[in-house]
């Protein structure tokens, strides 16, 4: 069985629900082989990260409880940032901040839905990089980091190891082009149409 491919999604207080659990259905929907869907799992690996293990207060009221916290977090491949009133807050916690900074090193895909980008931003990961985040946040964005290169007609941006969507179900569009990096257009297709969601035929690719 080859080697599936981790997926850390980090979650706080007052994160977006579909920021997070439209990516983690996206991955946890993906298929090497359609027609055996319910014996082999799919080739994602995803779990929820959070400061502390206890449950999380999401936007709306959800608690959900995480699988790791960031002191005990395995090694990733990728890291997903979602957004949420919650990273008004966040963007201030240099701890958490830090820990992004150490995992960006690490993993081969970066990642943010929404206003997730703003953590990456305020991380110094989005320097002289093209990105996006919610339509409503594109003014903050631009003024807080003046060197970031601010898409705003775009629902999905990448740039080099770093993707960035807009906001909310946007990230679910971001999941199923990280999927078609990792495993291709063919399996992103036939996730998405399990999913009966509409596969998003233009996706802006920087390298």
């Amino acid at each position: 069985m080859q080697k599936r491919t981790t997926v850390g999604i980090l979650i706080y207080d007052d994160v977006d629900l579909l920021d997070y659990c439209g990516p983690y259905e996206v991955f946890s929907a993906v298929r090497l082989d359609e027609a055996r869907r319910r014996e082999v799992p799919s080739p994602f690996h995803t779990m929820l990260v959070a400061e502390r293990h206890e449950a999380i207060w999401t936007n709306g009221g959800m608690q959900v409880m995480p699988d790791v916290t960031t002191a005990d977090c395995p090694a990733l491949d990728i890291l997903l940032v979602p957004g949420g009133w919650g990273t008004r807050r966040e963007i201030n916690n240099q701890t958490l901040l830090n820990w992004i900074v150490e995992r960006s090193k690490e993993v081969s895909t970066l990642t943010s839905v929404c206003t997730g980008a703003m953590l990456l931003g305020k991380a110094g990961l989005l320097s002289g990089r093209h990105a996006t985040t919610h339509w409503k946040s594109l003014q903050w964005m631009k003024e807080s980091f003046p060197d970031v290169i601010v898409e705003e007609q775009l629902h999905v941006v990448r740039d080099g190891n770093i993707f960035t969507s807009a906001g909310i179900s946007a990230g679910i569009d971001l999941a199923l082009m990280v999927a078609a990096e990792y495993y291709g257009e063919e399996i992103a297709h036939a996730t998405a149409r399990h999913m009966e969601y509409p596969y998003p035929e233009t996706l802006e690719r920087r390298i």
